[in-house]
Parts: structure tokens; C-alpha cells; sequence
């Protein structure tokens, strides 16, 4: 965007030339799993609880920034330079958890986006412009999320995000 940026402002080049070598995301060779992605399992519904998304009712909520003090102010100091991202997708979670009811030692899985740029070793080479993300998943057994408090979450949130590499 600052290359776009600059462009648009009369720069005849980017500060940062562009790099497009999307050769860099490939696969190991040979390829190489180093750890289990439960975000590709196949969640049976032996238990009849997964709501099709025909039934589900949608609704936008709006955190502004009282609302994520509030949240922050439930959890343990050392938790709370957590990112907003982070503590709403817990929260979400936590929530939507209690209000489907599912058997209490159901597992129950958060899915969601976290930017892979800056995880990757050696680095990105600066002026790559590619998507670099990734989605890990976090699993809970439903009875201790629900009953945990917000905290317990948020853990499991931040490990998930914290395994992308």
C-alpha cells in the first residue's frame, strides 16, 4: 500500500521495489509435515450439534474501546497486553460456546486468521506484497470452556497462535 502510496503521490519507483517470488511460500522439498493440522480434520457430528448455517442467526456486535476495557479488566493483570483481536475472538468463542449448549465433553474449535508475515525464517525479503497467512485452530473440551473463566480462552487463542511458524 505505501508502494501504491507513493506512486500515486508522483514517485516514478517505490521506495521498496516490489518482490514477487511466491516461490518462497512453497512447500518443503520434499515436502515435510512438522506438526498435526487439526484445522484439516473432518469433524463428524456424531452428537447432532453442529447448527447448519441455515439456522443460525447472524448478528454484528460493535466493541469499541469501552467495551474491550471491560472485557480486559475481566482477566489476570499478566494477560491483559493481550491484542484486541485475540481477547474478542476468545470472548466470541466462550460465548457462542455456552449459548449453543453442546455435551459438556464435546470438543469444541475457534478457527481464524493470524498474518504469517513476520513468523517466517529467514524473513520475507521487504517489498514482498503476497497474502502470507495462516489459520490455526484452537480446541477446547466444551465443559471447561464454558466454565473457565475468560482467561482459559484466551490462553488457548494465544497458543494457537502462537504454534504458526
Amino acid at each position: 500500500m505505501s508502494a501504491v502510496g507513493e506512486l500515486a503521490c508522483g514517485a516514478k519507483v517505490p521506495s521498496i521495489p516490489p518482490v514477487w517470488q511466491r516461490d518462497l511460500l512453497s512447500a518443503r522439498d520434499p515436502p515435510h509435515i512438522s506438526c498435526t493440522h487439526y484445522e484439516y480434520d473432518d469433524v463428524l457430528d456424531t452428537k447432532g450439534t453442529l447448527i447448519p448455517p441455515d439456522d443460525m442467526v447472524y448478528h454484528s456486535f460493535f466493541f469499541g474501546a469501552s467495551e474491550i476495557s471491560a472485557l480486559r479488566q475481566r482477566l489476570p493483570s499478566s494477560l491483559r497486553g493481550c491484542s484486541s483481536f485475540e481477547l474478542l475472538t476468545a470472548c466470541l468463542w466462550r460465548c457462542r460456546t455456552i449459548a449453543i449448549s453442546p455435551d459438556p465433553n464435546e470438543e469444541v474449535r475457534v478457527l481464524f486468521l493470524v498474518n504469517s508475515r513476520k513468523r517466517f525464517n529467514p524473513p520475507l525479503p521487504a517489498g514482498y506484497y503476497g497474502n502470507t497467512f495462516a489459520l490455526p485452530l484452537a480446541i477446547a473440551i466444551a465443559e471447561n470452556l464454558s466454565k473457565n473463566p475468560l482467561s482459559y480462552a484466551l490462553e488457548l487463542v494465544r497458543k494457537a497462535k502462537a504454534d504458526v511458524t
